[in-house]
């Protein structure tokens, strides 16, 4: 049987010595994915995959580079922009697209030899914390089916937990690769703000979008981190990548490492918090230096978030208008009906309730009250983490203040949905790089994440500092 959750390197080495053929690699992630469907963690299949994968062999054959990610299968969440089938971002709006062209880190990846087998759900267009809000269905936990997976990039979280490819791609606007990555049980690495290019990927937040891998391992993160990241033409907002590889070259001293207070006080699940002063103790006596920090604006994060964010989502859902691409209402007779019913049904009850927040925060009379002020409270959460950087090389906390929930549990509780970043949406207001590693399990075996935050492109020392991390919580010998 083909295993295509070894790691990605050595995977990669094994098509390119001849031992795996890159066909091999993707019919079993074809074969998984048929297998475990019930999970519903994909929404439509790659139709070109098994042909760009007999292209990768035959270059192998023939003696040419392919690439270091060689022949390796990885799935995509549905809000990148691929050629060949269907982007939704899991919307029924969405539903009829065929993305006229590829984006910038899926053309990267396969540039790199890796293959595309498969489009992944999500909650539609970001917009949740499990799944549920895809208009498609939502998925189940890899590891609790009536359990939720987190999200809002809760299909390629399941997919890479349960084998179904070696790697996936998402989107982490206020931690949706980090907190499903904590419920799923695998490694989630939101980079700094910019080190990923956005452009083809179906917009939320303009602010705050990142692309990242979500990976079996620290060391798959930083290779997929590797291929993909970069300065990119079609899109301003990129920045220059380090130089040196992010594999290599890891270790750089004890940093010392500072543990967040107010991510371990009131709203933290008690079997979380254990988890979390279990893995500093492990630390601890492994040698390293941890102390409790404060970031005293921690506690407006999340109003903040759900201040900006949505604003910025009204914005951006306002191109889909019945006209440009996308579903349009065959009834409407007018064009302010096309507007009004393509949106009243193309869009689902939480994108609807995301513009009506941001409208109105923006609106005449209220900006000043409620969108102005937020960005002003983004100010001290960016002071807050420059501050506790000038002394700590790395800070850890939960990924999430609870572990995954029941399916419809919190389905029509919109706040209690909120909660489940609460962890994570500061580190994407301010920009700086963050992972999400496994950390321990409940007494019902439910996945419990930790997050590491480092510098805003400090990738180098959060990659060194995670890896070592892991190998502790895995009782493994750091190389």
């Amino acid at each position: 049987m083909i295993d295509v959750t070894r790691p990605i390197a050595e995977l990669a080495r094994a098509v390119q010595s001849g031992e795996l053929t890159a066909r091999q690699l993707v019919e079993a992630c074809l074969a998984a994915i048929e297998t475990k469907s019930s999970y519903h963690a994909v929404l439509e299949l790659n139709a070109a995959a098994l042909g760009q994968a007999d292209a990768v062999d035959t270059r192998i054959v023939a003696g040419e580079s392919v690439g270091v990610l060689a022949g390796v299968p990885f799935i995509a969440k549905d809000n990148f922009l691929t050629l060949g089938g269907h982007t939704t971002a899991a919307s029924h709006i969405l539903k009829p697209f065929e993305a006229p062209y590829q984006s910038t880190a899926i053309a990267k990846l396969e540039a790199a030899g890796a293959i595309m087998v498969a489009k992944a759900n999500m909650d539609a267009f970001g917009h949740g914390s499990s799944t549920e809000n895809s208009d498609f269905g939502p998925t189940k936990n890899p590891v609790d089916p009536t359990m939720v997976p987190g999200g809002s990039s809760g299909g390629p979280a399941a997919a890479v937990a349960l084998g179904l490819c070696s790697f996936a791609v998402a989107t982490d606007t206020g931690g949706s690769i980090r907190q499903p990555a904590s419920f799923s049980g695998v490694v989630g690495l939101k980079p700094t703000y910019g080190l990923v290019s956005r452009y083809g990927v179906v917009a939320m937040a303009s602010s705050t979008d990142t692309i990242g891998p979500l990976t079996r391992s620290v060391a798959d993160a930083a290779l997929v981190l590797d291929v993909m990241s970069g300065q990119d033409p079609a899109d301003a907002t990129t920045i220059e990548r380090q130089a040196e590889p992010y594999t290599t070259t890891w270790r750089s001293g004890k940093a010392k490492i500072g543990l967040i207070k107010e991510y371990l006080g009131e709203g933290i699940d008690p079997e979380v918090k254990a988890a979390t002063l279990a893995a500093v103790a492990r630390f601890r006596a492994a040698g390293l230096d941890v102390e409790e920090v404060s970031l005293p604006s921690l506690d407006l994060a999340l109003a903040c978030y759900y201040i900006i964010v949505p604003a910025e989502i009204s914005s951006n859902l306002s191109r889909y208008d019945g006209i440009k691409y996308g579903y349009s209402a065959p009834e409407a007779k007018t064009l302010a009906e096309t507007y009004d019913l393509t949106r009243s049904q193309g869009f689902g009850a939480e994108a609807k309730r995301r513009i009506l927040i941001g409208t109105y925060v923006l609106s005449s009379g209220y900006y000043d009250a409620y969108y102005k002020k937020a960005q002003a409270v983004r100010t001290l959460l960016i002071q807050d983490f420059t501050k506790a950087f000038e002394t700590y090389g790395v800070l850890i906390g939960p990924t999430s203040p609870i572990t995954a929930f029941p399916l419809g549990q919190k389905a029509h509780d919109p706040l209690a949905m909120y909660l489940a970043d609460l962890c994570t949406v500061a580190v994407s207001l301010v920009g700086a790089p963050a992972i999400s590693i496994p950390s321990g399990h409940t007494k019902a075996g439910l996945p419990i994440g930790l997050q590491l935050i480092a510098a805003q492109q400090d990738e180098r020392r959060l990659l060194a500092a995670a890896d070592a991390a892991e190998a502790l919580l895995q009782d493994r010998v750091v190389a």
